[in-house]
């Protein structure tokens, strides 16, 4: 099987985390216009994924399997003839992949891919967030409520959440890491249905200060 991945340095040393792929001709690119380079190979996976128009049509080109890096946007928004996952900096460590699917026999073939990462997949209903990083914003977001309300520093939050918790990071690191607009992005999209994911303002002015 020949897959072609389009990552950055840092998400790649997260997917090669449980240990050299196995035997398969893995292609690294850095540029999404890469992909027409290898137009044969068996599967695509855009790690880097943008949510536009431009992007979509040079995917859809390639007539293979094309997996996605999308949390926010579902593929009912993206192309059904895609495959989406939950590629989130801290998320792909683990040996289990969050994905969605909307045409099974696609399936087979992008489970075969992260094989040779050893990984599995989880195959979930096509919602915006998943469920880990829903349930890992709502976290950070009510950190920051907290924040906001003079209970502790962040510091001290991170601290107490990992001791409690055992989670491999605090909130505030957890933010930093994924990165505080994917965060706001995600808790915005799903408050349009539930007003509890309503993002904390000090956590919206986070992503201010990052501009």
């Amino acid at each position: 099987m020949a897959i072609v991945v389009l990552i950055s340095d840092a998400l790649k040393v997260e997917l090669m985390s449980n240990g050299i792929p196995a035997p398969a001709e893995v292609i690294w690119v850095n540029e999404v216009i890469s992909f027409q380079q290898h137009r044969t190979a068996d599967v695509f996976i855009d790690f880097l994924f943008e949510n536009t128009q431009e992007r979509i049509e040079i995917l859809k080109q390639l007539q293979s399997t094309v997996i996605v890096n999308s949390v926010v946007d579902t593929l009912a928004e993206i192309d059904e003839g895609f495959i989406r996952i939950n590629g989130w900096p801290t998320f792909l460590k683990g040996g289990l992949i969050e994905a969605t699917c909307l045409k099974d026999n696609l399936k087979e073939k992008a489970a075969e891919a992260f094989v040779y990462f050893e990984k599995t997949i989880e195959w979930l209903p096509d919602e915006p967030g998943f469920v880990t990083p829903r349930v890992v914003s709502m976290i950070i977001n009510e950190a920051y409520f907290a924040l906001g309300e003079g209970v502790s520093a962040p510091e001290q939050i991170d601290m107490a959440m990992k001791l409690g918790t055992a989670y491999p990071y605090g909130p505030f690191e957890w933010a930093n890491k994924i990165g505080v607009q994917n965060i706001v992005d995600l808790l915005n999209k799903l408050s349009r249905a539930h007003a509890r994911y309503t993002p904390c303002e000090l956590l919206v002015q986070e992503t201010n200060k990052a501009i």
